[in-house]
């Protein structure tokens, strides 16, 4: 053992040696090349036999779930629970997330986990301790919502609606928010599934049914007070206004549709506009209120494909503005890769271009718009490698973009000759004359 641990030992230590008579033998001796590894499992200094036992126990089980050994991690993991039991340890609440985390993830990927495995996880989980009681309610509701159990997962959201301790803090009221939303999410989806179920076994109409009403102001009491916390909210805010539109209720489901998009306390969403176009297009709005909402989204992502639609207003407009406004939508679209290939934006672009070239001041107009792309938009859009590939994939597209080329970048004389690896404008757009 003795000689294991003197070829394992660093060089520095065999040169202070203090003994004299081996000095120069220790020299002589040949440096191992064998690597010093860190050993996997280090004691630690003032640990008992039980917190090196299951620390040993939770690395094992680290990887064991690194190497997905599911099986494995479970059998450790059926023994980890007892750190619980050392009720000195400074670390009790960080061990209770530990257990409740890795026990959900093992669940998660074990081929033979049941309904029945996760609700005893959960439920023990929820009363080891307060300080994660509103979280593990909510994830446990996930679990059996995805599950198909509807009934069970608002009944664990009920539980914890009405769970209370000591003084509410910020972070449990944000909790308690989150769980009245998704309480009126599964109040939608319970309604959603009672008119099927009245619609394909009764005659009479829907909206008469006093049990579709009933689960409809559940819902709505929940979903409504959603707008009085911003954030992103989606799924829900859809949800009601699906609910209105089945009621006919079209005036509160725009003014919920509105007070989403343009309220300020809330964060940026495009989505959010969106829906309130989509549903003002439904509903036969005027082109002019359908044009004030793509304006929006326009400013917050100029590359969305709504954005089609805005340069399709704003080119039947009769404003010479609107026109000009038209052709800086269109060309903003187009400074994004994901648009380069798009048939439909090079042909908006091109009429966009024919009808401005009616004007007489047209060529200052287009100039203008590319005085701060003639240095990239050749590299991004008419290089020999996008000649020939829209030659063999859209030989339509090919056509439209070669009509623009000498419109878009303007050249006195072109060196073909040049490498075209070194991409401007004079040498790319030669491809597409």
């Amino acid at each position: 053992m003795e000689d294991l641990e003197t070829e394992t030992r660093c060089p520095e230590d065999l040169e202070d040696d203090n003994d004299s008579s081996d000095d120069n033998s220790t020299k002589r001796r040949k440096k191992s090349n064998l690597l010093l590894v860190k050993p996997m499992f280090v004691e630690k200094p003032m640990e008992t036999g039980f917190q090196q036992t299951t620390r040993i126990c939770l690395e094992q089980i680290r990887e064991a779930l690194l190497h997905h050994r599911w099986q494995e991690a479970a059998e450790y993991m059926a023994y980890y629970p007892q750190i619980l039991e050392n009720t000195s340890h400074s670390k009790a609440q960080q061990n209770k997330e530990v257990i409740w985390r890795i026990s959900t993830e093992i669940l998660h990927h074990h081929p033979n986990s049941k309904i029945e495995d996760y609700n005893n996880i959960y439920e023990r989980m929820k009363h080891s301790g307060v300080k994660h009681y509103l979280m593990i309610c909510l994830e446990h509701s996930f679990h059996l919502m995805l599950s198909g159990h509807i009934e069970d997962a608002k009944r664990q959201l009920s539980l914890a609606e009405g769970w209370r301790h000591g003084k509410e803090s910020a972070a449990q009221y944000q909790r308690t928010k989150l769980i009245h939303a998704y309480r009126g999410l599964l109040d939608y989806i319970i309604w959603c599934d009672k008119k099927v179920t009245h619609c394909n076994t009764d005659l009479s109409d829907p909206r008469d049914s006093q049990e579709l009403q009933n689960y409809f102001r559940q819902a709505s009491v929940n979903l409504k007070e959603i707008l009085k916390s911003p954030g992103v909210w989606d799924s829900f805010i859809l949800s009601y206004v699906e609910m209105l539109e089945f009621y006919e209720d079209h005036e509160e489901a725009l003014q919920i549709l509105n007070d989403y998009a343009y309220d300020n306390t809330f964060p940026p969403n495009p989505n959010a506009h969106v829906f309130l176009y989509q549903y003002l297009k439904q509903h036969g709005t005027s082109d002019r209120k359908l044009m004030k909402v793509l304006k929006n989204l326009h400013v917050i992502v100029p590359s969305h494909e709504m954005m089609l639609d805005y340069s399709s207003f704003l080119l039947q407009s009769e404003k010479k503005s609107d026109l000009q406004k038209a052709l800086g939508v269109v060309l903003e679209m187009l400074d994004f890769a994901c648009w380069r290939s798009n048939l439909d934006a090079w042909k908006r672009l091109k009429a966009i271009i024919q009808k401005l070239q009616l004007q007489e001041d047209w060529k200052d107009v287009v100039s203008l718009k590319m005085a701060a792309r003639k240095d990239w938009w050749p590299a991004l859009h008419f290089t020999s490698f996008h000649a020939s590939k829209d030659s063999e994939e859209n030989p339509e597209l090919m056509e439209v973009k070669a009509s623009l080329t000498k419109i878009l970048c303007p050249v006195t004389k072109i060196d073909r000759r040049h490498n075209i690896g070194n991409t401007y404008c004079p040498t790319i757009i030669c491809t597409y004359l």
